[in-house]
């Protein structure tokens, strides 16, 4: 197969400047300025509607190990510290229960849109198999609950409790934790495991607070008004003419249950996600009773592998994040008696693939919307992971009943809100609800995510520390705060799949911590040395993607159409890819000195 427009049934250049069209008029000088913190009169936003504040007794002691965060990270860090043999372990989260992302997510719909058999954590460890491939909300905070039960992690656990304030205390070599609780905690480690999508944000949309109708947003769902839960049947919504800005991965999976039970649907789109083929189906009894010692792992690396472009002799997962990896096989495969492809050459071929795939994604548009002008605006014109790929059988079928309305933007966003409901091009759509799927913090600094900044030795504050980029030791340990571990995407392996990231991280951190407990050291932290050389390893590594993400339309993974602000999703990655990452720390470990600490 040659690589021309006859054989591949598209016209490549016409592609890319169709693409760069699409960017530029979405591209704004703001960039993430253009979203608003849901603090003061927007509060209300991230109020928890799960649990009431029931008042505690603030508390005062210390503990050898604490971790910010009850979401899969925090719940991952606790079992391998656990395991490592390390016990005396407390979880402050925020929530009312452990769970994270799936706490706060219980929108009509919410599922995962990684496969769950490799997204689920610790199955093996707790010989449990999701009940379908793709699982819904409801048995991932079980799970969640089941992790921690398996691990002991309620025991010693704070809820409904945010950390503060976090400083050093040199002479005591702890940390010194304030809660809003009133609580004083002492740690001699803390894990912060705050996690990237904790952070609701709304967008800075002029009229924003005069609405008079009913207004939430989507990570704390307000079935009161809706009527309903997860599964749908939002019988409250029969007479109430619905809004929903946004069009990604949350609006795609609540949007079919909000056009079947409201009076009319008005979805305001910027941008169209990518909408392949979810094809979910209930877990075969026979294959789960047949898994060996390992798959679980063995699974997560082989997805892993595929989806950053390696070769794996089978495509155990087979669903449509590895699908253009298999495209790109066929490709390969026809040049398969060529010598060896330069990277310019393997990065054309890559982008071939990407068109052919994209091709695909947008003729189903086509094959399942009925009105040609709508199913034009649901096209996507982007590479095809320059956004987060969403996966759906219900979402484009939406679009064709009567009471549901789309209004594309034209990439320019809402014009404005008023106190009836929402303005675009001149023209006033009137709602009983506007509800916000407008996604999470992503790109802005990590203190500002985190909710309160951290000081370490010497008085000086992470948030000066990092004010020209995150400098760590493989994202782990910076210089000046000892004990102190980073999870997330923190100059690391940022995978597709979030959980076998996390748990790499929480196998990385249990190492260093039973190092020093094993050799009795009070303290350990990155030399500044050792930072440096791998802030210049990521700095190097990152004009791998910055092309890529320059190219993309904007969105969290390029930072808002800024890919190289250093606090970006993309300046976070180890360039060579989270394998060749989960490989380096693998080696780092096994070679025993732990070169690049200082212990004391």
């Amino acid at each position: 197969m040659s690589a021309n427009k006859e054989s591949l049934n598209f016209d490549a250049k016409q592609l890319r400047d169709k693409y760069r069209v699409e960017r530029d008029k979405r591209l704004r000088v703001d960039g993430n300025e253009q979203y608003q913190e849901v603090t003061g009169r927007f509060s209300h936003f991230v109020t928890d509607p799960y649990v009431t504040g029931e008042p505690r007794a603030p508390i005062s002691d210390f503990v050898e190990i604490a971790i910010i965060g009850g979401g899969f990270g925090g719940l991952l860090a606790g079992a391998r510290l656990q395991e490592a043999g390390l016990t005396d372990v407390r979880i402050i989260e925020k929530g009312g229960d452990f769970g994270g992302t799936w706490y706060w997510n219980r929108y009509p719909g919410a599922q995962c849109d990684i496969e769950s058999y490799i997204y689920l954590p610790l199955l093996e460890e707790l010989n449990y198999v999701p009940k379908e491939k793709y699982t819904h909300a409801p048995e991932m905070l079980a799970h969640s609950r089941a992790i921690a039960e398996q691990y002991n992690l309620y025991e010693n656990a704070l809820f409904q409790t945010e950390v503060t304030g976090m400083s050093w205390n040199d002479h005591d070599k702890e940390w010194n934790l304030t809660t809003n609780k009133g609580d004083s905690l002492r740690a001699r480690y803390v894990c912060m495991s705050n996690g990237p999508l904790n952070r609701p944000k709304l967008p800075a949309i002029k009229g924003i607070e005069d609405f008079e109708g009913h207004t939430f947003h989507t990570s704390r769902w307000d079935y009161e008004y809706t009527g309903g839960d997860t599964e749908g049947g939002l019988t409250r919504l029969k007479d109430k003419k619905i809004g929903i800005i946004g069009t990604g991965a949350t609006a795609v999976q609540c949007i079919p249950h909000l056009a079947e039970a409201s009076k009319s649907l008005t979805v305001f789109q910027r941008t169209p996600s990518s909408i392949d083929v979810r094809g979910n189906r209930p877990t075969d009894p026979e294959w789960a009773n047949s898994l060996n010692k390992g798959w679980q792992k063995n699974r997560m690396t082989n997805f892993n592998i595929l989806v950053t472009g390696g070769q794996q002799e089978e495509d155990l997962v087979n669903d449509g994040w590895t699908d253009i990896i298999r495209k790109l096989s066929m490709f390969n495969a026809s040049r398969a008696s060529e010598t060896s492809l330069t990277p310019e050459e393997m990065m054309a071929r890559v982008e071939l693939a990407d068109f052919e795939k994209m091709e695909q994604i947008r003729a189903r548009v086509d094959s399942v919307v009925e009105d040609s002008k709508t199913a034009e605006a649901l096209k996507p014109w982007y590479r095809q992971f320059c956004k987060r790929p969403c996966f759906h059988d219900d979402y484009l079928k939406a679009f064709n009943q009567d009471n549901v309305t789309l209004v594309d933007t034209d990439g320019k966003g809402v014009q404005e809100i008023t106190a009836k409901g929402v303005m675009v091009d001149g023209i006033e759509y009137e709602l009983d609800c506007l509800i916000f799927a407008t996604g999470f913090e992503v790109g802005t600094d990590y203190t500002q995510r985190a909710g309160y900044d951290i000081t370490g030795r010497g008085g000086v504050s992470l948030s000066d520390k990092w004010s020209d980029g995150m400098r760590t030791l493989h994202g782990f340990q910076t210089n000046g705060f000892p004990n102190c571990f980073f999870m997330g995407v923190v100059q690391g392996g940022f995978t597709a799949n979030f959980p076998h990231m996390l748990d790499e991280q929480s196998t990385h951190i249990a190492h260093m911590v039973a190092h020093a407990d094993n050799n009795n050291y009070h303290s350990l932290e990155a030399s500044e040395e050792a930072e440096n050389d791998w802030v210049a390893t990521m700095e190097s590594m990152a004009v791998i993607n910055q092309q890529f993400l320059e190219d993309c339309t904007p969105g969290y993974y390029n930072n808002e159409g800024k890919p190289g602000n250093k606090s970006s999703l993309g300046a976070s990655q180890y360039g060579a890819g989270p394998e060749a990452f989960f490989q380096l720390i693998r080696e780092w470990r096994e070679e025993g000195s732990l070169s690049g600490l200082n212990f004391s």
